[in-house]
């Protein structure tokens, strides 16, 4: 196995904002008047919603919680588990390259779909619940169709709409470019949409659901030994991101940085257990992160690289520039790499395998596997090393800790 060692700063590159500690604390409201004047924004991945029954279970959940706190709903919901990749195969059918408002405008749909299950269950128990797509929630972007960046939050639609209903759900990941047109916010972008609800509506905390009830040491499925980091700084959460941990959006984290809305992440079923939370108390750790579907690519030389990392960031990509060698981390999957480098005239780089990024605080070395199988071989092996204090009872460890 090629294993290159690679030292990455935490802000080579453009890749990292500038430190917590310039923040300035925010200020926690009361209890009581958070309780009566802030919705709730909640996030619901797509492993939530496995079967119908799911729809109802959930709808079940936040029924008791509208009875306990009386609190209005934002709720940010993903698509069905596999509906968004099963719509974008389809579309392959058709075209083996389809451009890319097209193919906006059509996995979008995969979520647009879970949100009017859920309003549907809701209904089912007298709750007033209405959707806001994309078009109707006040997400303005730029004109990347596959990976847009949100330029403009209008509060007004959620605000009148959350007025009116008890629970708004969104679709997650929809928006529109200044000419009104479906554009999507990328790839587990659901996340995001969350954020931007809640600055919309002035929520101080928005609280993500998933099947990983919060930020590991390593992807808990996948690495023996995983412990979950209970507090973790906004920009330790987005550098884990950003090399490929799989719990958040970067930007979404980022989003919440400058804003300084607290995140919440909980398991996605009653109780629905809160595990870790990101803030600006949050603290540095140790890690290994990897994403299997991440890729390394080499190029003749350091101009070319630059220029393929400028075409990958133009494009809304999660992308990383490493040092000492003339290659990009394409990080997440579902992209077309030789298409966006096409389409800005770049050469197209040498697949050199997968990254694999071992942290320490801010210091993280890049890894360089050579396969999916490889890389998670070497994660292993890395956070093996990693020095962490012995877990306090209670801490969650191992392969399928949560």
């Amino acid at each position: 196995m090629a294993v290159a060692r690679l030292r990455q700063p935490a802000c080579g590159r453009g890749a990292q904002r500038g430190p917590d500690r310039r923040a300035r604390p925010r200020k926690r409201l009361p209890v009581g008047r958070r309780a009566v004047n802030t919705p709730v924004v909640l996030k619901f991945g797509g492993s939530t919603f496995r079967t119908p029954d799911t729809y109802r279970e959930l709808a079940e959940g936040l029924d008791e919680r509208l009875r306990r706190e009386g609190r209005p709903m934002a709720v940010v919901v993903s698509a069905m588990q596999g509906e968004t990749e099963g719509l974008r195969a389809r579309l392959h059918e058709v075209d083996d390259r389809p451009g890319p408002e097209t193919t906006a405008g059509l996995l979008t749909t995969a979520d647009l779909v879970s949100a009017h299950l859920l309003a549907t269950a809701l209904h089912r128990r007298g709750r007033r619940a209405v959707v806001l797509a994309g078009h109707q929630l006040g997400l303005t972007t730029n004109a990347s169709f596959l990976w847009a960046r949100v330029t403009r939050i209008d509060p007004g639609p959620l605000r009148r709409a959350l007025s009116e209903h008890e629970v708004v759900v969104v679709p997650g990941g929809q928006a529109v470019d200044a000419e009104g047109r479906p554009t999507w916010l990328g790839k587990n972008s659901s996340d995001l949409s969350a954020l931007a609800v809640a600055r919309a509506v002035g929520s101080r905390s928005c609280e993500i659901h998933s099947d990983v009830d919060g930020i590991y040491t390593s992807d808990p499925h996948l690495i023996t030994g995983a412990r979950m980091l209970r507090e973790v700084s906004y920009n330790m959460a987005a550098l884990m991101s950003l090399y490929g941990a799989k719990v958040l959006h970067r930007r979404a984290v980022q989003l919440a940085l400058r804003h300084r809305i607290e995140i919440v992440l909980r398991f996605n079923r009653a109780p629905y257990t809160a595990g870790t939370t990101i803030s600006g108390a949050g603290t540095q750790a140790a890690a290994v992160v990897f994403n299997q579907r991440s890729v390394v690519l080499d190029y003749p030389d350091e101009t070319r690289a630059d220029a393929a990392h400028h075409a990958f960031h133009l494009e809304g990509l999660d992308v990383v520039r490493l040092n000492r060698r003339p290659s990009v981390a394409v990080v997440g999957g579902y992209v077309d790499t030789e298409g966006v480098q096409h389409r800005h005239g770049v050469v197209p780089g040498r697949v050199a395998g997968v990254p694999v990024a071992e942290m320490r605080g801010s210091k993280v070395t890049t890894h360089v596997a050579d396969g999916g199988a490889e890389a998670l071989h070497l994660a292993q092996r890395l956070h093996d090393g990693l020095d962490f204090p012995a877990p306090r009872a209670g801490t969650r460890v191992g392969v399928g800790a949560t």
